[in-house]
């Protein structure tokens, strides 16, 4: 099947032994009950074949919907899923399976979510800092803190949980490009959505999120002061402000960058779209 074929938000691109891996949010069990995750498999990022699923809830898993943005990355030998659930009576969180293969089958690794049970999160991501420390990278909901948060938890040796408390990276609103949303029960408040990172070859550190702005759903990007984690971020323009986002990076085969991301944000109707980007003077430009 073709891209414009597959319905899914939130896509992930895993390259592996020269393949790509598309994995995402399925698009009809989004905002409800679900029991799964797909991967789709490529060699040309034209043609992909599946859906295979490479989660399956047999009914003994913790959480029973939203099911959100799982992404896969490989590490310490093997291929670990960040991926964000939700249950009656608790939180939505983020948990991490793990897999030997990036068609899976996909198991719980750590116990139950990693984000503190309290807090209602989303949009986990796997970061390596410089020094080989592992971190996962999420957002605290605007839905519970207004003012909608990136933050980042140390991760423990084998990845299973959590290695100190979440502190934040940054906060919606300080994007001069970011509108408040108002959410059906009519709280207003600025999203966070989506944190992605990425190292320019000339060192420069990238955190790709995702918000609104007076184009609707937006895919911003954010720059770090001193290249790594614990730097101030700084915003920079969005790479994309046409009603798509949830974006992240990826290299082909042939060693070009590309930006994946959703769009339109608009109800069974969201895709995954590719879009080659080049660095320059340590930002990321659109093609």
């Amino acid at each position: 099947m073709k891209s414009d074929q597959i319905n899914i938000r939130d896509p992930f691109v895993l390259v592996h032994e020269g393949q790509y891996y598309l994995y995402g949010t399925r698009g009809p069990t989004c905002w409800g009950e679900a029991d799964g995750f797909d991967v789709y498999v490529s060699r040309d990022m034209e043609n992909w074949e599946g859906p295979v699923e490479c989660f399956h809830n047999d009914g003994s898993f913790f959480a029973t919907k939203n099911y959100w943005a799982p992404e896969v990355h490989y590490a310490k030998g093997a291929f670990y899923m960040l991926a964000s659930f939700k249950g009656e009576g608790m939180c939505r969180g983020t948990a991490i399976l793990r897999s030997d293969s990036p068609l899976g089958p996909f198991l719980l690794h750590s116990d139950r979510c990693v984000t503190p049970p309290h807090w209602e999160c989303l949009d986990g991501t796997l970061y390596c800092s410089r020094s080989g420390e592992y971190y996962m990278v999420f957002c605290h909901e605007w839905v519970q803190v207004g003012d909608g948060e990136i933050c980042a938890v140390k991760l423990n040796e084998d990845l299973s949980g959590a290695a100190g408390e979440p502190f934040v990276l940054f906060r919606a609103s300080e994007a001069e490009w970011v509108q408040q949303v108002r959410h059906s029960s009519g709280k207003v408040g600025y999203v966070t959505d989506g944190p992605f990172f990425h190292r320019n070859q000339d060192g420069t550190l990238l955190l790709l999120w995702a918000s609104f702005s007076d184009g609707g759903y937006t895919q911003g990007v954010a720059v770090s002061d001193n290249g790594e984690i614990d730097g101030r971020f700084e915003q920079r323009k969005p790479l994309f402000e046409k009603d798509g986002g949830h974006g992240m990076l990826f290299k082909d085969l042939k060693g070009q960058w590309f930006l994946t991301l959703h769009s339109p944000n608009e109800y069974l109707c969201e895709r995954p779209h590719f879009f080659p980007v080049r660095e320059e003077n340590g930002q990321l430009i659109r093609l």
